[in-house]
């Protein structure tokens, strides 16, 4: 049993060593692209969530 936690180990840290790690700031301008879609998202999905909630309001108060 022991021997396969440490294979199992050895086998991980072997793959990670093959693993291309992006640049710094390459990581950087994806991370902030990624809020900007996300701030982008959220302010479309609100501003149609106000604009159905207004028609709404409009219909249920005629």
């Amino acid at each position: 049993m022991a021997n396969r936690i440490v294979s199992y180990f050895r086998e991980a840290r072997d793959e990670l060593r093959k693993v291309v790690w992006p640049a710094r700031q390459k990581t950087l301008n994806d991370t902030l692209l990624v809020i900007v879609i996300s701030l982008a998202v959220a302010a479309f999905l609100g501003a149609i969530d106000f604009i159905l909630n207004i028609g709404l309001r409009a219909l249920i108060e005629r």
